[in-house]
């Protein structure tokens, strides 16, 4: 067995009113995939930032203990400079810039002190290669696709001669396509003797490719598992992540669907930049009172895009068709006039759209509804205090008070307080995109459980998800969506995944 490559011994880190981290200790041997889970709030991505100087020495109590030498990083350079490179879940890309620019931003080679460009193409080929990506080094950042840019960063990262790489989420926003030839290429690293830290929430991906597991729960070590030596199982984790057996993935439910409760028909929707191109091509939606609806589909099939145009033509130019609530034409124009008409949109985006991160749970939960918090056109701070008291506890959002800023919670806790700020609308049909997206089983159970309160209270649910077992999982009926059009409709208890995936390659087949 290989000699340990780092070792954190008794990291601990507060924040104002929070314990993010209790005698935490970490060890990580070379060559090997060393794997990371928790619950959100666990102290995942706190420890990584401590071992990588986005938190520096003196901030944290414990010590580092790195290729046999203790060290004291007081930059996100000096981890660098030693190899250690993390790749944070919200990927660090210029998205104007080329590839070769962003590999090489801040660590330009240089001849003189002026850039090499030459050398830097040059280089940047060889580190695509590397990765597997097949693009230009001129292709720009925001014309490549999610996978891609991912890949980019690992690019980068190679570029700086990473000896130990952190990746936190790297899967998140990935289809399963872009996931499995991303584990690909971690399992080639490490063939090839890299040493990998890797925080995931899916735990069959974990599963296939860590050696090592270490766990944390509330801020502390609960265990570290040798995946070459002791059975593994997803129930044996999800146990000691939440301290608790979970028999079930998706909480009991009985529907009890009503009448129809929104409708659109025949919506059709151009793409903001080139006019007369077709995003959303002639879609007929509806969903029924108590009803949770899916909408399953590959990345690009216009899943988002279509939920968007719908709330307030937030996506999309020349968009047509009609809108309907109870039967009555409702006009969702605008943003404005679509909460009137009783919808909500929780986007994929929490972190860009969905919350203002440098403010407190209490004024996110208000945001959208300030007029139920104010008297006489003026907020009332005890009335605004109260509605966010009440939803901290309704959702359990665990944070040291309502006056936490939402930078500092955790993705689970971020969720629900966008999910407070659309609960308190009232709305009568909530679009979910992507719900769950970067968050722990323990999270998810709670956001189904809302979802499914949320239905017997007579609401509609529309769920966006690239995870197909959630939507078979927590739906009733599910539309399958590819290239702009819904290509077919199931209830969940008839459907698959290989139905599904059978649908959208039947549409490519007639279409190719």
């Amino acid at each position: 067995m290989e000699d340990p490559i780092l070792e954190m011994r008794g990291i601990s880190k507060s924040f104002p009113g929070v314990k993010a981290l209790k005698n935490v200790n970490l060890v990580v041997r070379a060559g090997e995939i060393h794997a990371i889970c928790g619950e959100n709030g666990a102290g995942k991505s706190t420890l990584m930032k401590v071992l990588s100087g986005v938190y520096p020495y003196g901030s944290y109590e414990g010590d580092i203990v790195y290729q046999g030498e203790e060290r004291r990083f007081s930059s996100i350079s000096d981890s660098e400079h030693l190899g250690v490179i993390i790749i944070h879940q919200e990927l660090a890309l210029v998205p104007l810039l080329s590839i070769a620019e962003n590999i090489f931003l801040g660590n330009e080679p240089s001849r003189m002190g002026v850039i090499d460009w030459s050398e830097a193409f040059s280089r940047t080929r060889d580190l695509l290669k590397k990765v597997g990506l097949n693009e230009s080094p001129n292709a720009l950042i925001t014309n490549i696709g999610v996978g891609k840019q991912q890949l980019v960063e690992i690019a980068k990262a190679l570029a700086k001669r990473v000896k130990l790489l952190i990746l936190d989420e790297p899967t998140a926003s990935l289809n399963e396509t872009d996931s499995a030839a991303l584990l690909d290429l971690l399992l080639e690293f490490k063939r090839q003797g890299l040493t990998c830290i890797i925080i995931s929430h899916k735990l069959n991906e974990i599963a296939r490719v860590a050696d090592s597991i270490t766990i944390l729960r509330d801020g502390s070590t609960v265990e570290t598992i040798d995946c070459r030596t002791e059975e593994i199982s997803e129930g044996r984790i999800i146990k000691s992540m939440v301290g608790r057996e979970m028999s079930d993935r998706y909480p009991p439910r009985e529907p009890k669907i009503g009448e129809t409760l929104f409708e659109v028909r025949d919506w059709q929707v151009e793409h903001p930049q080139h006019p007369g191109r077709k995003v959303i091509k002639g879609v007929d939606l509806k969903v029924r009172a108590g009803e949770v609806v899916g909408i399953a589909g590959l990345m690009g099939s216009g899943r988002t895009e279509l939920a968007m145009s719908i709330f307030g033509g937030a996506y999309g130019r020349n968009i047509t068709g009609q809108a309907s609530m109870r039967g009555q034409p409702v006009d969702v124009s605008s943003i404005q006039k679509a909460v009137g008409a009783g919808l909500a949109y929780v986007t994929e985006d929490r972190k860009a759209l969905g919350l203002i991160l440098n403010d407190d749970i209490k004024h996110n939960i208000s945001l959208v509804n300030l007029p139920g918090v104010a008297k006489a056109g003026v907020i009332d701070d005890a009335t605004e205090t109260h509605v966010a008291n009440r939803y901290r506890k309704q959702l359990n959002i665990r944070s040291s008070s309502i006056l936490q800023k939402t930078l500092n919670l955790s993705g689970g806790n971020q969720q629900k307080v966008v999910l407070s700020k659309w609960l308190f609308a009232d709305p009568q049909v909530l679009m979910l995109d992507e719900p769950t997206r970067g968050i722990d089983v323990g999270a998810k159970y709670e956001i189904y459980t809302i979802i499914n309160e949320l239905a017997a209270s007579g609401r509609g649910v529309i769920v966006i998800s690239s995870e197909m077992p959630e939507l078979l999982g927590i739906c009733d009926r599910i539309y399958v969506m590819n290239e702009g059009r819904f290509v077919d409709e199931m209830p969940a208890s008839e459907a698959s995944q290989e139905k599904i995936m059978a649908a959208i390659m039947r549409q490519y087949r007639v279409t190719a």
